[in-house]
């Protein structure tokens, strides 16, 4: 097996489960050494109250192949992201070669209700459990890969250049995923000068933990849920928009993608990687068509 990224450091914040934990798997199949930061621990769970923790992805990194670390960080508090820093650069002599900005955590605050009628206090939280996390992680992490003159910056975002134009159904979700969006957008001025690509990056309708569970499924049955949701059938695995990451990150003409708004997807027909079943979902194209476009009743093999 190939490993490309034998002695890069990536940082995957937000990893605890998820897509996160996907991106950061992947990562450490191909060689890296990944640092897995979030709240819950084997210690202590955040306001979440999921049962994953970042030992666990640091453990699975492992078993891939990488090197994982796991680092508590709440990344909501800048002291914190200090810290973090400062591990980095102690333990690696400065070098971080990828940051992948995976903060999220506001589901629990959203409601899919008009805005007025929205809770204004949880649509603000989210706001800013979304949005001042990345803010914060790229104000304190991009001196390092600045300083380097090289690396890999990749914000995780809902939603790419295919359907951005789409109200998601919640204007505090809408404005925080487009806000991500636009700055793996910005990010590319500010980035290039130095030698740093910056983009943006979406799963498709992504098979997490929770999202599992929510359709009483596992991993093994996970087709018994299209029977609920039909919309089921295009989903994908957490490693899919993993590997999305691993490619990019191994590319060295990846600064073609920059500021561009991407999706696993579309990296799959790109760089040839599948899911884990050997399928290419693109959930992107499909939701485009079959959903916000004409094609009610197009079938699903023809996406994946």
């Amino acid at each position: 097996m190939q490993r490309p990224l034998v002695g890069q450091v990536a940082l995957v914040t937000g990893g605890t489960r998820g897509a996160g934990r996907g991106m950061a798997v992947e990562l450490g199949a191909a060689g890296a050494t990944v640092y897995v930061t979030g709240r819950t621990t084997r210690e202590s769970r955040s306001p979440i109250g999921r049962p994953e923790t970042i030992e666990d992805t640091a453990d699975l990194v492992n078993e891939a192949g990488g090197q994982g670390i796991a680092v508590r960080c709440d990344h909501m508090v800048p002291d914190d992201v200090s810290a973090l820093v400062k591990q980095i650069e102690d333990e690696q002599g400065g070098r971080l070669d990828v940051l992948v900005d995976d903060t999220w955590g506001g589901d629990q605050w959203i409601e899919w209700k008009p805005l007025w009628e929205h809770d204004l206090d949880n649509g603000l939280r989210a706001l800013r459990n979304g949005l001042e996390t990345h803010l914060i992680t790229l104000h304190t992490v991009l001196p390092m890969l600045v300083r380097n003159k090289r690396g890999l910056v990749i914000e995780v975002t809902d939603g790419d250049d295919l359907f951005n134009d789409r109200y998601r159904g919640s204007m505090f979700f809408d404005m925080v995923k487009v806000a991500i969006t636009r700055l793996g957008k910005m990010l590319k001025d500010e980035l290039e000068p130095h030698g740093v690509t910056s983009l943006s990056l979406t799963p498709g309708f992504l098979r997490s933990e929770e999202m599992l569970e929510h359709f009483g499924v596992t991993e093994d049955n996970w087709r018994d849920a299209i029977a609920t949701d039909r919309w089921f059938a295009i989903s994908e695995t957490p490693r899919y928009i993993g590997r999305a990451v691993a490619a990019l990150a191994a590319d060295p003409g990846r600064s073609r993608w920059s500021g561009r708004s991407l999706s696993s997807g579309v990296l799959a027909k790109h760089y040839g990687f599948t899911d884990l079943d050997g399928s290419q979902p693109e959930a992107s194209r499909f939701f485009a068509d079959a959903y916000f476009g004409d094609k009610k009743n197009a079938d699903v093999a023809d996406y994946r």
